[in-house]
């Protein structure tokens, strides 16, 4: 009998300081469905599901204002980071939820470190907050562009572990997400971006010239996650190429960290004890 698949079994295992984590990337299929349902329609009712649940979390998460909660999205072009927060949290109240894009450095924020940009946009406390991309655009595209060597990556590397022990070790709960995506599906993609006239706006020329360089940004990814994943801060794998089944295992993996977290309502104020009002 098949073992049935677990959350963990997707997780980068852990960086520690002797060696690099050692895990292939190439080993995960883009195109699993391990959490499915079995159809579209039941993903989306599991979708539904969740996000009820999510919401109640959510809510005790913003009254509690004591715990904070970054959840970061990684992964191609095309693999789907803007379709996740809308799949994910489509029903879920926007009070304490803040979601945070973050585009080509301006010249102000290149002015500063790197993660100049990326710590002010931390959660505060009782906020949800999604990083759409991250601090993790800092140890990719360089590195393929070539504009970054190994050794001021891996000094990367190592300021990123350490700003994220320091927003663990300040209540923040981290986790990672790379939404994998195969080669053959983000060529679909695109293709449909260009084929639609209404889609014309998320496309991009330079999305072309990032895919000529596949494998290089597919090393590049697998370095940085061997590199961060921490018991702090996890990465975990996503098969991406089904947008319902990515949604479903994000959510899923979402839930089963607030549900961890113990989050309970704020006790009963006293002084509103017997209060009418008129």
């Amino acid at each position: 009998m098949a073992k049935k698949p677990e959350l963990d079994d997707f997780r980068v295992p852990y960086f520690d300081d002797k060696k690099i984590a050692k895990f292939v990337l190439a080993d995960f299929d883009p195109g699993a469905k391990p959490f499915s349902t079995g159809s579209k329609e039941g993903d989306r009712d599991r979708l539904a599901e969740i996000g009820a649940k999510l919401d109640a979390l959510q809510e005790r998460l913003h009254a509690q204002r004591l715990q904070r909660v970054l959840l970061v999205l990684q992964g191609m072009d095309t693999s789907g980071k803007d379709g996740t927060v809308r799949g994910v949290f489509r029903d879920v109240d926007p009070l304490g939820l803040r979601i945070v894009p973050f585009k080509a450095p301006t010249p102000d924020e290149l002015a500063h470190d790197f993660l100049w940009r990326v710590h002010s946009q931390a959660p505060a406390a009782g906020e949800l907050t999604v990083f759409n991309r991250s601090q993790y655009e800092d140890v990719l595209v360089p590195v393929v562009l070539g504009q970054l060597d190994k050794t001021a990556c891996e000094q990367r590397y190592s300021h990123i572990r350490d700003f994220e022990a320091l927003l663990a070790d300040s209540g923040t709960t981290i986790i990672k997400c790379m939404l994998h995506i195969s080669k053959d599906e983000q060529r679909s993609r695109l293709q449909a971006r260009i084929d639609d006239p209404s889609k014309h706006w998320k496309f991009d020329v330079s999305d072309l010239e990032a895919r000529k360089q596949w494998d290089q940004y597919q090393a590049a990814y697998h370095d940085a996650l061997a590199a961060t994943s921490t018991p702090y801060a996890p990465w975990y794998i996503i098969p991406a190429d089904s947008k319902t089944h990515r949604n479903v295992m994000v959510a899923e993996l979402l839930l089963r960290t607030l549900e961890g977290l113990k989050l309970e309502y704020p006790p009963p104020k006293e002084s509103l004890k017997g209060v009418k009002v008129e």
